[in-house]
């Protein structure tokens, strides 16, 4: 997020609706995202800011009525799915390449 930051603002802001995002949807996605992370924490369980922001974001445009773009919606879903393997299989090949240098 500190490198992309300016790329993230404007798929959340921009690209997951067919519409921009109003006040009241944004107010409302960061009502939902404030709600869940603190839940999430009450509970000790890990989760994506982003991930939760974006999705509350998609709850606003779908009932706003005024649609998802589904290629966003897609390329979101993707990065989900495959985040965490990615980073296993990283973490587990930098660990074995340390272990062989160190």
């Amino acid at each position: 997020t500190m490198v992309g930051w300016k790329r993230i603002v404007v798929t959340v802001g921009e690209k997951i609706g067919k519409t921009h995002l109003t006040y009241a949807q944004g107010a409302s996605a960061e009502t939902v995202a404030m709600l869940t992370i603190g839940a999430a924490d009450m509970f000790g369980l890990p989760v994506s800011t982003t991930h939760v922001l974006s999705s509350g974001v998609a709850g606003t445009m779908v009932a706003n009525g005024g649609g998802l773009q589904m290629k966003t919606i897609r390329n979101l879903l993707m990065a989900w799915v495959l985040t965490l393997p990615a980073a296993i299989l990283l973490s587990g090949s930098l660990y074995w390449l340390f272990t062989q240098l160190f």
